[in-house]
């Protein structure tokens, strides 16, 4: 049995209670009696995308467990891969990361527009380097990363949702090995299908998204509510099937 956490969207530097919040969430990963698999973070680490809010972020996603962190549309790629990751190179490139444990192998694809763009985009250098982690057929596959592919029914949200999934939607159909796609960006738990896998959204750490029956009207500040506390999804892969819980964190 494989047992992951995923969150997103901390922003840091979005309100004065981000930091709060995503503390109060590793708090509460690392005093679990259990090890998880691994703690996946799909995206929106920093708000303005500065080596300030990296360098908050780095102490908070420290854990016992082992933590895949990716690029949402908020993230600026080169302080994310500086600060945050400690990779001191060029960083114009797309921020691709694999991690492979004894169980799994999670792929934290880079779906993001340079320069903070809201909508998302795999490129084909993204595409081709996830169908070569994906030949590695031993073990199940999670593939991560910030823009749900499909509606969400979320009308902010998918405005801005990744462009063009057609070509993924084909290469992870080819892959029997993909127990899942994880996404975030939705600031509210959902799951539906793509590619016929279980697509998961993980709901928003620093704030949630109403949707349209909750709450009138279309304009971020008008859906966003900071009040509610964070939540996360425990992800459960046991003989082929996705079971997906969720926990809110007080």
């Amino acid at each position: 049995m494989i047992v992951i956490a995923h969150l997103s969207d901390i922003h840091i530097g979005a309100t004065p209670e981000s930091v709060d919040r995503a503390a109060a969430v590793m708090r509460y990963l690392d005093a679990l009696p259990g090890d998880l698999d691994a703690v996946l973070v799909t995206g929106d680490i920093a708000d303005h995308g500065v080596a300030e809010e990296y360098e908050e972020a780095r102490k908070l996603l420290t854990s016992r467990h082992p933590v895949l962190v990716g690029p949402g549309n908020h993230d600026v790629r080169e302080e994310f891969r500086r600060v945050l990751l400690g990779d001191p190179g060029p960083g114009a490139g797309p921020v691709n990361q694999v991690y492979r444990s004894a169980k799994a192998v999670y792929a934290m694809c880079d779906s993001s527009i340079p320069p903070r763009q809201a909508p998302g985009h795999l490129d084909d250098e993204t595409i081709a380097w996830l169908e070569g982690v994906l030949e590695e057929k031993e073990l199940p596959v999670f593939v991560a990363f910030h823009h749900p592919p499909v509606t969400l029914h979320s009308p902010i949200v998918d405005a801005i949702r990744l462009h063009r999934p057609e070509r993924l939607e084909e290469v992870i159909g080819r892959h029997p090995n993909v127990a899942a796609v994880l996404v975030g960006h939705a600031h509210t738990a959902a799951a539906t299908t793509f590619a016929g896998r279980p697509l998961l959204a993980a709901p928003g750490v620093v704030s949630t998204l109403k949707l349209p029956w909750e709450e009138g009207g279309t304009s971020p500040d008008h859906c966003a509510d900071y009040d509610l506390p964070p939540s996360i999804a425990f992800h459960v892969l046991d003989d082929g099937r996705v079971t997906t819980h969720y926990r809110v964190i007080q």
